[in-house]
């Protein structure tokens, strides 16, 4: 046997070699990220779904999915450990890079009208019942529409086609 004969299956076994050394180092980073947890701190579960650590166990882990709603996943579904400030942007929509300070009422008081506005609304009121007001019916189109079904001798829907 020569080595020209040899060298395609030392290819192969070198490249199956370096994809198993991949794969195993993945592993090891996410086996030690899952190691990394600590009570309170905001996960991201394989499904996509965010939540927040309230018990890790030997191969359990007791999630804060909602206020009150807790769930056991396994901690090979948990896919990534985020950071705090990820974590809030993400879930809460936090977003400490954002220079605008908008105000958000936290009550409808915003939303409901003043006196003053209330006011004008009726002057402007009273000055349009003055002026008589356009009739938006199509009493007026149904009436053309039948006079020019008349003119043709065309009764609706009927074509010239034969």
């Amino acid at each position: 046997m020569s080595i020209v004969t040899l060298l395609p299956f030392i290819v192969l076994i070198g490249a199956m070699f370096l994809m198993t050394r991949s794969a195993k180092k993945k592993q090891q980073a996410a086996a030690q990220m899952r190691d990394e947890m600590q009570p309170g701190t905001g996960v991201r579960t394989i499904g996509g779904m965010y939540a927040t650590v309230k018990e890790i166990g030997d191969e359990t882990v007791l999630l804060e999915v909602a206020p009150g709603v807790h769930a056991v996943y396994a901690k090979n579904a948990i896919g990534a450990v985020l950071e705090d400030s990820e974590y809030n942007r993400i879930v809460h929509g936090d977003d400490p890079e954002s220079d605008t300070d908008a105000v958000v009422p936290d009550d409808a008081s915003s939303l409901t009208e003043t006196a003053e506005a209330t006011e004008k609304d009726a002057e402007t009121a009273e000055s349009e019942d003055a002026a008589p007001k356009a009739d938006l019916t199509k009493k007026a189109d149904a009436a053309e529409a039948a006079t020019e079904g008349q003119k043709d001798g065309k009764a609706d829907g009927e074509t010239d086609a034969k």
